[in-house]
């Protein structure tokens, strides 16, 4: 008997694995969820499997990602803080690194021990630069290509933040460093960044045929983070729609959409006006249009990631290897309301550096000259019938759409094709689907040398196999903090804190975000034992995971370039 996890020739064929992961999608984003951008891929998914309609990832792109690699919580793993703008006072406290930690174990190294190949194209965002930790070589994954940061121009090699450390770094470009298989890599100009990280996804795919070894495949798309940038043709298809409805206009347009297609329920409220977004009837007409074809690019930046995606499953198709690959697709965060002019969530550094290194104009939009962002507008638009965007732990930052195919669902009658269902999910529950379906066990607290945290993710596939009609019961709440917002999950119910620094009122509430996904019917007035229940269960969660307190007013957009 083998005593170690690599198949042997009597072992059932372990399934392929398909992470596709995109980037500041909103909930509202897909055609799948709602939207008006046409994904007839994403909808291939959405008919073949399941829709999760209330599933959380985290606020930002690199704590989600930790989770996903780990099916641990956050704070246990160094992503206690955002790499982009820490709080001052968690410098150099474990929990805080900005980076994943070696006290956890990746399931990338797992499935690789189990006889996988590991492969990953596109954004990393969980360590390797100068600012500390380690890149996905060094996580067990056997191919990598891409960039270690959170994103960059999708047309070259330029940053899409200055180095705010130089003295100088505010008037010039900064060059992102790219990597194939941990050597430098020569991006070619020109080349949309969809392009380049599926057409090299496809490439090791393809290299690894001749194994015939499983797969586990990691495509971390960089669209739709900004810089806002598309092919051009893919633009103008959008603009006359977004000039037509403006801000408000597309917000109650996806609200409807969404209710009507089931995908909020019908109890659902219509969100109230946020006042630091945008009103379009106080836009010129000069402004209007510009802010249309930012919205119409953003469209085309979604429409992309859906052509890639078509091309990767119909590869798979081609080759017969979707009928045994397990498919799972979501997004990181909630749409990035960052606006380098606003003066509440803007960055005078940012706004300086973006007036005199790129070209704003209405023409350049969509080019590798220009560095829009949707602001905050469009990201509250974006979501629909929730609150808030990116950044914050409203609804509209941390539910994101989220699609599950089991191996064999394409082809196969599947009970649950096409289902839209609104059982409570947590980012963390996805890497214990995924080791679950390849038949590795989780080694909990040890791994080889390496102490580590055991894992809180709970896996989806009895749900998804009929087994079970939940995947979380009420025991198995599951919490998040960040920025020094914080709020935990139990079934539909959340209790939630968001400090005055970050527009709320410091004051915890109580809301069930299956019925109120709006977030507009608070209940800690008339359920005051289950808010004081959850409410202590969190403290707890705090208390145990040593999370440090953040003073009421502070920002972490303005402390972006600190």
């Amino acid at each position: 008997m083998s005593c170690d996890n690599k198949p042997t020739s009597e072992s059932p064929k372990k399934p392929n694995i398909l992470l596709l992961v995109g980037d500041d999608i909103g909930f509202g984003d897909l055609n799948a969820f709602g939207s008006e951008i046409k994904t007839p891929h994403m909808n291939r998914l959405a008919d073949a499997g399941v829709r999760f309609t209330n599933f959380h990832a985290s606020p930002v792109c690199s704590v989600t990602r930790s989770m996903l690699m780990t099916g641990c919580n956050n704070i246990e793993i160094g992503l206690g803080s955002f790499d982009y703008s820490f709080y001052p006072p968690t410098k150099g406290v474990s929990g805080y690194e900005g980076y994943l930690t070696k006290n956890a174990v990746a399931i990338s190294e797992l499935l690789r021990d189990a006889g996988y190949e590991v492969y990953k194209s596109g954004k990393w965002h969980l360590g390797g630069e100068a600012a500390g930790g380690y890149g996905p070589l060094e996580w067990g994954f056997t191919k990598e290509f891409g960039i270690l940061s959170g994103g960059s121009n999708h047309w070259n090699n330029w940053a899409m933040t200055p180095d705010f450390s130089d003295p100088n770094g505010l008037n010039v470009k900064r060059e992102e460093h790219f990597t194939l298989n941990g050597e430098h890599f020569e991006r070619p100009n020109g080349v949309y960044s969809g392009e380049l990280y599926t057409n090299q996804m496809l490439q090791f795919l393809k290299e690894g045929e001749s194994e015939k070894k499983p797969w586990f495949a990691y495509m971390a798309f960089t669209t739709a983070h900004f810089p806002i940038q598309a092919p051009a043709e893919k633009i103008d298809k959008h603009y006359k729609k977004y000039l037509e409805l403006g801000f408000a206009g597309l917000k109650k347009e996806r609200y409807e959409s969404l209710k009507k297609k089931g995908l909020i329920t019908q109890t659902a409220t219509e969100p109230l006006f946020n006042d630091i977004t945008h009103k379009w009837e106080c836009l010129t007409q000069k402004e209007k249009e510009i802010q249309a074809k930012v919205m119409a690019t953003y469209a085309a930046m979604i429409e992309d990631q859906d052509d890639r995606t078509g091309q990767i499953l119909d590869y798979l198709k081609e080759s017969g290897q979707l009928d045994n690959t397990l498919v799972i697709y979501l997004t990181d965060n909630g749409p990035e309301g960052f606006e380098a002019t606003h003066p509440k969530t803007g960055n005078p550094e940012m706004a300086k550096w973006i007036e005199t290194q790129f070209d704003q104009s209405f023409e350049a939009i969509g080019t590798a000259n220009s560095e829009h962002t949707i602001g905050v507008s469009w990201a509250n638009a974006a979501t629909g019938g929730l609150q808030w965007w990116k950044w914050f732990i409203g609804e509209g930052g941390i539910r994101v759409p989220m699609m599950i195919v089991p191996p064999g669902a394409f082809s196969n009658t599947y009970e649950k094709a096409g289902e839209i269902s609104n059982a409570v999910v947590s980012v963390k529950d996805l890497p214990m689907t995924i080791l679950d379906y390849a038949g590795v066990k989780h080694p909990q607290n040890k791994y080889k040398d390496r102490d580590i945290v055991a894992p809180s993710g709970i896996s989806t596939r009895p749900f998804l196999e009929g087994k079970k009609d939940h995947i979380r019961n009420e025991k198995q709440w599951y919490a998040f903090e960040l920025f020094g917002n914080g709020y935990l999950m139990q079934r539909n119910y959340k209790v939630i804190k968001v400090r005055e620094g970050m527009f709320g009122d410091g004051n915890w509430h109580l809301y069930d975000v299956v019925s109120d996904p709006s977030e507009m019917k608070p209940l800690e007035n008339s359920m005051p034992e289950k808010f004081n229940s959850m409410k202590n269960l969190y403290l707890s969660y705090a208390k145990d995971h040593n999370i440090m307190e953040v003073v009421p007013e502070w920002n972490p957009f303005k402390a972006a370039s600190e």
